[in-house]
């Protein structure tokens, strides 16, 4: 992409790809720069395996050859990195004498700020290098700005800089028409270029956010459809736990399994970077709940079977349409061949939990639909609750969990609603249950890189 003024090897972050890296990369090449968006391990379309040290290898790599071909010149290059990509991107620029390092947000490198050691995805930082511009978020956690003000506090340099952008988040800085320009100007300064002109467009990010909406408003209808018949459900037939009882099962469940995951993860082997952890506390508590409420939960299969097949292939269609749409537009989340191997496997992981919590919920009853997803979202945010206590406390380093806290919260949120209505047409706990866990299971392997 662009031209033969110079090069930007641009390097996206953990859980990303060179797609959501887009816009920064349009705006790069209305300079006139070549720019170079790789896939790193076990993200987008690259095969894993995925560790932090292999992607700034490969990163390393890439750059090195690169030079040895002559199709970048050093002397016309600049490394642009977010977040892991930041972190990766200064390390390379310490190594390779290359014109300037744009870091966005990078992943810090030292137990500050409030970050302890086992949080961190590179633990020996560099010195940050001459030609340096710094970028964070205001709406970042001062563990990141603090972090990333220090690499150029450290340097003392006045080749060196550092900006906050008002009103970014760590993901949204991405997109930021004011990190966009500090990085045109930063890059024309270095390189010798005329001053900026023009800044990529949001449309096609607009684009992309209206087309899921309207994913989002069909889901509806298209479930009804496919579901067929609406079933009504007999609420003195299946009654739901006391609250009180339902809330202490699932702290208490919650904070077993995270504790125990403290020194055994069960899933280890399935290949999901950090995501095994999520998975084996969904499994750990899913077979508690289960063995505590047997009876209730075998009730659920009772004349389930048409329903299932209903609610498995509505489950399908629209993991199939979302991550289609989100990998035309702005997100490479088309599953893999490896991705899809390892589907079949999450898919059983997830579903006891998701059977279990939609037993425990009780029937959908008129007029108390608001309150029963009120509660289920209390259920799971107990759950993320104890898992983000482990990080904290435990300092188990499943850093993740909190930085993938906002798309958790909208995919549950849509997730949820889904399942609600499977069951509103069905009355068939474990067709929700089944329609839920196969959106959990794409979306965990949309999400977390393969190892």
């Amino acid at each position: 992409m662009g031209g033969g003024q110079g090069s930007v090897l641009l390097f996206h972050g953990i859980s990303a790809n060179k797609k959501i890296m887009s816009y920064m990369a349009r705006g790069f090449a209305e300079q006139g720069l070549r720019v170079y968006v790789p896939d790193l391990p076990g993200h987008g379309r690259t095969p894993g395996p995925f560790s932090p040290a292999r992607a700034e290898q490969c990163g390393g790599s890439l750059v090195h050859e690169l030079l040895s071909r002559a199709v970048i010149d050093a002397n016309r290059t600049i490394l642009v990195g977010h977040s892991m990509g930041g972190a990766i991107a200064e390390r390379i620029a310490a190594r390779v004498p290359v014109a300037g390092l744009i870091a966005i947000s990078p992943a810090p490198m030292r137990a500050a700020h409030g970050l302890t050691a086992e949080k961190l995805l590179f633990s020996d930082p560099p010195e940050l290098p001459a030609h340096s511009l710094v970028m964070a978020g205001s709406l970042e956690l001062e563990s990141m700005r603090g972090n990333a003000a220090d690499l150029v506090a450290a340097r003392k340099d006045a080749t060196t800089s550092y900006v906050e952008i008002r009103g970014a988040t760590h993901v949204s800085v991405l997109f930021s028409s004011d990190a966009m320009r500090s990085a045109q100007e930063w890059a024309a300064r270095v390189l010798n270029l005329p001053p900026p002109a023009a800044l990529p467009s949001h449309r096609p990010l607009i684009g992309a956010l209206a087309g899921l909406m309207g994913i989002m408003l069909i889901a509806g209808p298209f479930l009804r459809e496919v579901l067929g018949k609406r079933s009504e459900e007999n609420p003195a037939a299946e009654k739901g736990v006391g609250v009180p009882r339902l809330l202490l099962e699932f702290a208490t469940g919650s904070v077993l399994s995270v504790f125990l995951l403290r020194y055994w993860n069960p899933l280890k082997a399935i290949g999901l970077f950090q995501g095994d952890y999520l998975a084996s506390v969904v499994l750990l508590l899913g077979a508690l709940l289960i063995a505590l409420h047997w009876s209730a939960v075998r009730k659920a299969f009772t004349n389930s079977s048409r329903h299932l097949l209903a609610a498995g292939f509505a489950g399908i269609v629209l993991l199939l349409l979302t991550t289609a749409w989100c990998d035309l537009t702005f997100y490479e989340a088309w599953l893999t061949r490896a991705k899809w191997m390892r589907f079949p496997f999450l898919l059983i992981v997830f579903f006891p939990y998701l059977l279990a919590e939609e037993t425990l919920l009780g029937p959908m009853q008129p007029g108390k639909r608001g309150r029963r997803l009120a509660l289920a979202f209390t259920l799971r945010l107990i759950t993320w609750g104890a898992m983000m206590g482990g990080v904290l406390f435990l300092h188990n380093g499943e850093i993740l969990m909190g930085l993938l806290a906002g798309y958790l919260a909208l995919f549950n949120i849509a997730q949820r609603r889904g399942m609600d209505l499977v069951r509103t047409e069905t009355g068939s706990a474990a067709a929700a249950a089944l329609f839920g866990a196969i959106l959990l299971a794409g979306f965990c392997l949309v999400i977390f890189p393969l190892t």
